[in-house]
Formats: structure tokens, C-alpha cells, sequence
């Protein structure tokens, strides 16, 4: 590796809207495609960083890769050092707030900005941090499910070696979850973990009835089961509850995660590295978690979310939601229920024909 850190040459967005296997239905509608902005910062010494964010719409595209580019622009020049440039990028919005698009942009920048870090070294990120890539448990992300239609994809996780099952809730009445979960759980048997996400959807009151209303079925986690900004909610939810709470993917910054572990707001943590403030944002929140000794899990991401996990003290699950294998020149890799870190860098590399073909 040359002794002078890498310094920004160029930084370009592109905005893809990618395939999915399955689609994902919630309480609030349905992700049938993968809206995603690919990042690449090219650097002076020859090697380019890649991160991609979920844009959720496609309406958000366009503003994104803009805001991206010009971030970029500015930065042209700087050396790549991560948490001196976060510092630099909190210090320009901060007047006009994390939240939103400038978070997801500032976030996505900062993942691959340690992905340039990673190649330059030739290492994988999580080398960088003085760990190993080593497999982290994953559990398979699905929206909706009906047990009887859903019946064969549901078994195909579990032969892929799964261990894990998350499922959505709160899109019909309390009854219909317990339908769906009592099913899930029949069929996955007692020894697969089994989550429900109610994503926001549920005010306290109705979130503890359920909650009681499902408990018999040995969930690991409910998730989100009030407005992410709700966390006196949240903490209320969870004190009556027998099931542990989870959330986190929808707070931003390490500021978010500081407030809500203060109120007590959750038994457990999942941050988005898109809206947590990418890697450095991570190290953060993780050492949050191991001062208050709660389990961290990941949301989205899995690709970087492996390297981040295996040099996290509390980590727990991975999940693995596929929005980027369509444009990956090698996409994610589950082996015996479990995904290993990439490298150098993050390991990401476009499938530039594949790009080509989702560009918006």
C-alpha cells in the first residue's frame, strides 16, 4: 500500500432499478423492484470505491444522484479519511438537518469511501478494523406471507440452510397474524428462528394486544411495531411485552441510537447503513451497544453489513434482503445459513452489462 492516503478524483452516481426475486409487501404497500443509486469515487492512485443505497422510490432517484455528484464535486481533491470527512459533511448540514436524503447520501459516500480504503490496502474492510472475515448468521427478509402459498419458498430458506425466518405483520387484523405466524411457525418447526416486522404500523396500545396475541409462538423479535420517532412508545411497547422489541433501521446517526438506548426503547438494535451514517456511523452505534450490552443486528446491505457485524462485540443476525444481486458481478453467497465478508474492500464489483440494462 503507498504511504500518502488515497485522495478524491471524481465521484459519479448512477440510478438503477434492479429485479427482485420476490416481491415485498407490508402493511403499507408493496416493493416490487429495487430503485438503487451506485456510487463509485474514483481516487488518484487508480482504484475506485463502490457502495450502492435503496432509494425506497423511484421518485428519489433523480434528487439522490444529484445531491450525490454535487457532494462529491466539493470534496474532489480531499484525502479519504472517513471520520474526518463525516466531521467535515456534519459540519455543512448541519443547520439543514441529517434526516432524509442528505443522510442517505452523506452514508452512502461514506461506505465507499472505506471501500476505497479497503482496495488501496488490499484488504477487506473488516481487515482494516483488525478483524477476519468469518461467517455471520443470516436470517432470510421476507415481506407478506401466506403459509400455504409461500409454502415452497419457505422451505427452500430453510435448505439453503437458513436459520432465521422474518416475516411482515399488521396488514390485516390481529387475527390474520396470528393465522400467518402460527402457519409460519408450523411449518418451519420449533428450532428456526422466527421474526415478525410490523414496520411502524401499530400505535402502543394495539402493538401490546397483538403482541400478548402472538407471544405463544416463541418469536425471537417484534420489530418496529410503533412510528420509528415514537420511543416513549417503543419503551412502553416493550415493558409490557414478553417478546424482545427491535428497531433502529428507521433512527439516524449515531445520535439516534444514543437517544433511544437512553429511554430505553428497544431490547435490540438494527441499524441501516444507509441512514446510521455508513461504516463510521456503525462503529459508533456499535460501541453503544456493547456499553448498554445489546444485541446488534443488521438491516439491508448484507454485502458491507458482513464485514461490519464480524467486528461488532454484540452481533446477532444478518439480514439478507437481495435489492443489489441483479447488478453484482458477484452477487451474495449463502453457505450453511450464513454469509462471509469480501474483499478487498467491501467487495463489490459492478456487472457493468447488468447496469446497463436497469439504468434509469
Amino acid at each position: 500500500m503507498s504511504k500518502k492516503t488515497p485522495a478524491i478524483a471524481a465521484v459519479k452516481a448512477r440510478a438503477v432499478i434492479t429485479p427482485l426475486k420476490r416481491p415485498v409487501r407490508n402493511a403499507f404497500g408493496v416493493i416490487d423492484a429495487g430503485p438503487l443509486v451506485l456510487i463509485d469515487v474514483a481516487t488518484d492512485q487508480g482504484v475506485t470505491g463502490h457502495a450502492y443505497i435503496f432509494a425506497y422510490t423511484k421518485m428519489t432517484l433523480k434528487p439522490l444522484v444529484g445531491l450525490i455528484e454535487e457532494i462529491g464535486r466539493e470534496l474532489t481533491g480531499k484525502a479519504i479519511a472517513p471520520c474526518d470527512l463525516m466531521a467535515a459533511m456534519d459540519a455543512k448540514f448541519r443547520l439543514l438537518g441529517w434526516q432524509g436524503l442528505v443522510g442517505m447520501a452523506v452514508s452512502g459516500l461514506d461506505m465507499a469511501f472505506w471501500d476505497a480504503l479497503g482496495q488501496a490496502a488490499g484488504k477487506g474492510v473488516v481487515e482494516l478494523f483488525g478483524g477476519a472475515a468469518r461467517p455471520v448468521r443470516a436470517y432470510d427478509s421476507y415481506g407478506v406471507v401466506d403459509p400455504v402459498a409461500d409454502k415452497e419458498a419457505l422451505l427452500h430458506s430453510l435448505d439453503q440452510g437458513f436459520r432465521g425466518i422474518k416475516i411482515k405483520g399488521g396488514d390485516g387484523d390481529a387475527a390474520n397474524d396470528e393465522r400467518v405466524v402460527k402457519g409460519v411457525r408450523d411449518l418451519i418447526g420449533p428450532d428456526v428462528a422466527l421474526m415478525i416486522d410490523f414496520n411502524q404500523s401499530l400505535d402502543p396500545a394495539e402493538a401490546i394486544r397483538r403482541i400478548r396475541r402472538l407471544a405463544p409462538y416463541d418469536l425471537t423479535w417484534v420489530e418496529e411495531p410503533v412510528p420509528q420517532e415514537n420511543l416513549s412508545g417503543h419503551a412502553r411497547v416493550r415493558a409490557a411485552s414478553a417478546v424482545p422489541i427491535q428497531a433502529g433501521e428507521n433512527w439516524w446517526f449515531p445520535r439516534g441510537f444514543a437517544e433511544a438506548i437512553a429511554v430505553g426503547a428497544t431490547d435490540l438494535i438494527m441499524p441501516d447503513l444507509m441512514k446510521v451514517g455508513g461504516i463510521t456511523g456503525w462503529l459508533a452505534v456499535a460501541a453503544q451497544a456493547e456499553a448498554a450490552n445489546i444485541p446488534m443486528s443488521s438491516h439491508l446491505f448484507a454485502e458491507a453489513s458482513a464485514h461490519m457485524l464480524a467486528v461488532t462485540p454484540t452481533a446477532d443476525w444478518l439480514e439478507v434482503l437481495d435489492f443489489a444481486g441483479a447488478i453484482l458481478a458477484e452477487p451474495i453467497r449463502i453457505v450453511d445459513g450464513m454469509l462471509t465478508a469480501r474483499g478487498p474492500g467491501l467487495g463489490l464489483e459492478w456487472n457493468e452489462t447488468a447496469v446497463a440494462k436497469y439504468l434509469v
